[in-house]
């Protein structure tokens, strides 16, 4: 068991200090998915964010200090081969479903905690706001990834989550991001 929040990570045998703010992490997977970004500009992107020394690490203990960010993301579990699920939700797209109980939760507004990513001092650690945030219950964001999941499943919705669905269409169905290219391919035939 793990008691305490971590601060840093220990790759190749070398203590790095971590930006373990829930905004860092949020960043974090922001840049993984950033369809603009090479496997290896997301890599980095990744690196930098979590690592405030990232520029002082060795090239050779990149590896470990990505397995070391994922466990961290993971609240120290080890990451699993889950077999693909259908995505339910985006940190940047919910964030504003998300804060709301997450902030009754933990009965302080979250977005509201003092942190300095240069000094990496203060903010929210990650495992709290995740504790949090797997305790939000019934809500606004709760009932919007149950439609979600009902239609990636292909069952039928009741009457009420149909009608909560045409009124809240924006809020449920996930966005797709597209590449520069990929608009401007888009924007040529007239979508």
């Amino acid at each position: 068991m793990i008691y305490d929040l971590p601060s840093s990570v220990c790759v190749c045998g070398t203590e790095y200090p971590i930006r373990s703010d829930y905004r860092a992490v949020l960043d974090v997977c922001k840049a993984l998915t950033d369809p603009e970004l090479s496997d290896q500009d997301r890599a980095e992107a990744m690196m930098d964010i979590f690592y405030p020394d990232f520029a002082q690490m060795p090239p050779d203990h990149y590896q470990e200090a990505i397995k070391q960010c994922f466990w961290f993301i993971n609240c120290g579990a080890e990451e699993e081969q889950a077999r693909r699920a259908p995505k339910l939700m985006d940190w940047d797209q919910d964030f504003q479903l998300i804060v709301a109980p997450v902030n009754r939760v933990l009965g302080q507004e979250i977005r509201a905690a003092p942190y300095d990513r240069k000094s990496n001092t203060g903010g929210l650690h990650w495992w709290t706001f995740i504790g949090a945030y797997y305790e939000i219950g019934d809500c606004l964001f709760a009932q919007v990834v149950h439609i979600r999941e009902q239609k990636a499943r292909g069952k039928p919705l009741d009457k009420g989550d149909r009608e909560f669905y045409q009124r809240n269409k924006q809020l449920v169905d996930l966005k797709t991001t597209y590449t520069d290219s990929e608009k401007d391919v888009l924007n040529r035939w007239g979508v």
